[in-house]
């Protein structure tokens, strides 16, 4: 049996530091902290404008398989709810209401993890009695998986 205080695996770039948080996670909260300077000068049309152009530069680093989800989802959600504004949240692509992100993608790639991620934040209303899901996996789109999304995110939306 492994000690309890044993770490799982990670490539170099992903392992904690003394503070507990791997360089990616460092990097993600860097990131944040200037998305959210810079926005707080912007009017809401230029925080959608630059919010859309930031989510496309981040999909476009996305490796291939990433990109191909991280498009059709940014499609699915902009289509479904019109009114979130798309941005990047701790770099990653992400659509807000009112300034407070509703759901984001989050690529596999990212945290050199197994799957890529539909998360949802609170203020997304999927209140589904005592429990419910606030994170999805994503391995692949089919028409089916792509009508659930939207309506994860018409729920979402309220």
């Amino acid at each position: 049996m492994a000690d309890a205080t044993t770490h799982s695996r990670r490539s170099g770039s992903a392992k904690p530091s003394g503070d507990g948080l791997s360089e990616v996670e460092r990097a993600a909260m860097r990131e944040t902290i200037r998305e959210r300077k810079r926005s707080a000068k912007l009017t809401p049309e230029e925080a959608r404008a630059q919010g859309e152009a930031d989510v496309r530069a981040k999909i476009a680093e996305m490796a291939d398989e990433d990109r191909a989800l991280a498009e059709r989802i940014h499609a699915i959600v902009l289509a479904t709810a019109p009114a979130l504004v798309p941005r990047t949240f701790y770099g990653m692509p992400a659509y807000a209401r009112d300034g407070k992100v509703i759901c984001f993608f989050q690529a596999k790639s990212k945290f050199k993890v197994r799957y890529s991620t539909l998360g949802f934040q609170p203020d997304a209303g999927l209140d589904d009695g005592e429990m419910w899901p606030v994170a999805f996996a994503v391995t692949s789109l089919t028409a089916a998986t792509e009508e659930r999304i939207a309506g994860l995110v018409r729920k979402a939306v309220g």
